[in-house]
């Protein structure tokens, strides 16, 4: 049994605290009806601290905003909202801490302060539109607002990892035939030929045979030693920098890879733009979404030089990260004074262009690995022929 803390009412609307042991919230919601009590809001104290390290995922956070823009925009209030939105959940972890949230909100902190409070659970832009929501009094707005924008956020991340999968598949495959090859077909066909028909290829090929036979696990060591090797890199600040600013500069890639941070930079400034947030406040928000410290760290030389009094536009034009466009398309906002709609619009243009690129990729990405595959194919067969002739010639 878990003891519970509850709020309930009896039947003269009168509420009641108290702590009581039961199974569940059904077997509590069982014994406190015997006593004609209803309970309103509770908190199962046998589940421990609440976990506030939990990061809702994307997808996640979408489903909370729309839950609750919905619940509120309908006319239930917040505390309410909250409450229901923790009873439905069933990730514990992600249950605790909306059951902490709640709480926090019910005993009358803002919903803003309660999110502030708990710094990574949430994406910060999240936390800074719902309180440019709260006080304007548009919260649910800005809820729905949010849903759509981390819905969209989600659905591009989606594509960018489904059109991966196939040359993934190609790649997995190009290996499997490799191994198969080396550990399996040369080494049958190598035991019936002499040492001198074979070329120097034959003799390479043997040599990578043996190894991949008798040191497969060197080749294990390397591969896991290069991916920790990355993997450390990646947390040394001076190194993850140049690899991110080489990532953009890589052909293809990398103009790829701007196209993306492009859309979601303008949407992100769009919407925090739009909810009222000072111009400063939005681009480090906007660009804290953008993975990449290289773009991060020049984002810092934009804020310093629009607190100087430099427009937006120029600003990020000497950056060099984004193209002469974009940049021609927030003059125009800033001129106009529509930079919140403007952003919203080559948001939409530049996801488009980021899904064609990705599709581009990948067909570029198919023959390459075909390619690759037929490659390894040439070699073997350029390596068994003379071995194979030779012995044939012998047994005529």
């Amino acid at each position: 049994m878990n003891k519970f803390s509850y709020v309930a009412t009896d039947v003269n609307g009168k509420t009641m605290r108290g702590n009581e042991m039961a199974e569940d919230f059904r077997d509590l919601q069982q014994k406190l009806k015997e006593k004609n009590l209803y309970v309103t809001s509770y908190r199962d104290l046998g589940t421990g601290t609440v976990d506030v390290k939990y990061k809702f995922k994307t997808k996640e956070v979408s489903f909370i905003s729309r839950q609750l823009g919905s619940m509120t925009s309908a006319g239930l209030s917040l505390v309410r909202a909250l409450f229901i939105l923790q009873d439905q959940q069933e990730n514990k972890k992600a249950k605790a801490v909306l059951l902490d949230i709640y709480e926090e909100v019910q005993k009358g902190k803002s919903f803003s302060d309660v999110l502030k409070s708990k710094p990574g659970v949430f994406p910060e832009m999240f936390v800074s539109l719902v309180a440019a929501g709260e006080a304007s009094g548009t919260l649910d707005q800005m809820l729905n607002r949010l849903s759509d924008h981390y819905a969209n956020a989600n659905k591009t991340a989606n594509k960018a990892k489904s059109a991966m999968i196939y040359p993934l598949i190609l790649l997995v495959l190009l290996l499997a035939v490799i191994i198969l090859l080396f550990t399996k077909v040369l080494p049958t066909f190598a035991g019936m030929m002499s040492e001198e028909d074979m070329t120097p290829l034959s003799k390479a090929l043997m040599a990578f045979s043996d190894s991949l036979i008798n040191q497969w696990y060197v080749y294990i060591i390397v591969i896991v030693g290069i991916v920790v090797a990355i993997f450390v890199m990646r947390r040394t600040p001076s190194t993850r920098r140049k690899m991110d600013e080489l990532l953009l500069k890589c052909p293809k890639v990398g103009k790829l890879v701007a196209t993306m941070y492009t859309g979601t930079f303008a949407r992100n400034m769009s919407n925090l733009y739009g909810a009222g947030l000072q111009m400063v406040e939005c681009i480090e928000k906007s660009i804290a979404a953008v993975n990449n410290m290289y773009v991060q760290d020049k984002f810092k030389e934009v804020v310093n030089d629009i607190k100087l009094g430099e427009s937006m536009s120029k600003a990020i034009e000497k950056t060099g990260i984004f193209e002469g466009m974009f940049t021609s398309i927030i003059f125009v906002g800033e001129e106009s004074g529509t930079l919140d709609t403007i952003l919203a619009k080559s948001a939409d243009y530049y996801d488009e262009e980021a899904d064609a690129a990705v599709t581009k990729l990948v067909g570029l990405m198919e023959p390459v690995m075909i390619i690759l595959m037929g490659i390894a194919i040439g070699l073997f067969l350029a390596g068994m022929f003379p071995m194979l002739y030779g012995g044939m010639t012998k047994v005529a």
